[in-house]
């Protein structure tokens, strides 16, 4: 490893609804993802990163501000997040970078909260949770709302009728890479529909995986396709010689779900894995929360390590303005960290609580190997728990994550101090950051 004298290029890459346990290097026994596991072989993989949210808008508003969703004005899926917010494409701009989006934004469709508007040169992609894989439509107002076209290039409808949107996404990403000068450093954002529904692939994405059921076999080929989009992407940065100063950060918004409407015949699908930890998308259980994160940059980062500390979405403006040399804002409070000295140096992680709230009730904290969950739900809609919180003596779940990070067995009654003292915490904390 060696320092290099010009500003490093930054690609972000998120897969929708990926759980922990759906790529090779977290311990898939069936699916193939090669180049994303080679992030891992070529940088670091956190066994402890945590999603800021368990929904999608919400956790990409933090990842993106460095703020708490609270804090930036997305509590939920929904609320745009508004102009007054400085994200990462605004900062990596304003510092000369050239930025731009390919794929989900979720974070607002008027003009002043679209994409460009947020700092992005650059923006093709869609404005809301999901769209359909080939006809680019959005089917999920029904019978409310008429479905309608969401597919943008800029501020302008964009049309590609047929086309899979990974394969677009494929496309626009290398060709923006290579399309920049060589002493132009860049920001993208190569943000996947896949694998969240509607389950769409390609056949030959999967023809190798007709030894699976129907529902596996379609969402491997959904990871298949995003894969190879992303070898594609790494193999255009190679060959540009731009790889060694890129950094390549690869992350989840939140766990995977058991929306009936990821699966087949209004069920439940019994496909994407978020073993070994409980709940799915929607829960403050780690299942929903507890995210695959890796992150690359063979100048300067090691390689083929593994690191236990604490982190969050909330550390990647930090440590990426840190890696950039870009000042973060002063004028605002920017929750995360920076982690470089914990992944260079083997720093202790950051001394801090984690924490999370929703708008049902549901909250969360952890601090340290302590984690107290309240009012949680597993969201597992085969077995009828999606809104349904825990009740009584578990409606305050106590786990040490170090001993049970399955989040097993409430150990509340034995610690009542610990529950005092990790909701103390949980109440301060929404009360500072949900201030107007």
């Amino acid at each position: 490893m060696h320092a290099m004298p010009m500003r490093p290029n930054v690609v972000l890459l998120m897969p929708d609804d990926l759980g922990y346990q759906d790529l090779g290097c977290t311990g898939s026994d069936y699916l193939r993802t090669p180049h994303i596991d080679s992030l891992a072989l070529t940088g670091v993989r956190f066994s402890n990163w945590y999603a800021n949210a368990a929904m999608c808008a919400p956790s990409r508003a933090a990842l993106l501000t460095g703020r708490y969703p609270h804090r930036c004005g997305v509590p939920g899926n929904g609320p745009p997040l508004p102009p007054r917010e400085r994200a990462l494409p605004a900062l990596f701009k304003t510092a000369g970078y050239r930025t731009s989006l390919v794929g989900k934004w979720h974070l607002g469709n008027t003009p002043e909260t679209v994409p460009n508007a947020h700092g992005f040169d650059e923006f093709t992609g869609f404005h809301l949770g999901c769209i359909d894989y080939f006809s680019h439509r959005n089917y999920w107002g029904e019978p409310n709302r008429v479905n309608f076209h969401d597919f943008w290039r800029n501020r302008e409808e964009y049309f590609a009728d047929g086309e899979y949107l990974t394969d677009i996404q494929e496309r626009e990403a290398v060709n923006f890479i290579r399309r920049q000068p060589s002493e132009q450093p860049f920001f993208l954002s190569v943000l996947f529909g896949a694998p969240h529904y509607p389950m769409h692939a390609p056949e030959a994405d999967i023809r190798p995986f007709q030894h699976l059921d129907v529902e596996r076999r379609v969402r491997a080929g959904m990871i298949k396709s995003m894969d190879d989009a992303i070898g594609a992407i790494l193999h255009e940065l190679g060959r540009r010689n731009l790889r060694e100063n890129t950094i390549v950060a690869f992350l989840s918004d939140n766990g995977a779900t058991r929306e009936p409407r990821a699966g087949l015949n209004q069920k439940s699908p019994t496909t994407g894995f978020n073993a070994p930890f409980r709940g799915f998308k929607f829960s403050h259980f780690d299942g929903g929360i507890h995210v695959p994160a890796l992150l690359s940059w063979p100048a300067s980062l090691p390689a083929g390590e593994v690191n236990a500390g604490l982190a969050s979405h909330l550390d990647l403006l930090p440590t990426l303005c840190a890696a950039s040399g870009i000042a973060p804002p002063t004028d605002r409070t920017i929750d995360g960290h920076n982690l470089l000295p914990m992944i260079r140096e083997k720093a202790p992680s950051p001394t801090r609580a984690l924490f999370w709230a929703d708008g049902r009730g549901q909250g969360a904290v952890r601090q340290g190997d302590w984690k107290l969950v309240i009012n949680g739900s597993d969201f597992d809609y085969a077995q009828g728990k999606q809104y349904t919180p825990l009740q009584g003596e578990d409606a305050r779940f106590l786990s040490n994550l170090e001993n049970d990070p399955g989040e097993g067995r409430n150990v509340s009654g034995q610690y009542p101090a610990r529950v005092h003292e990790l909701e103390t915490l949980w109440k301060e904390w929404r009360a500072h950051v949900e201030k107007p």
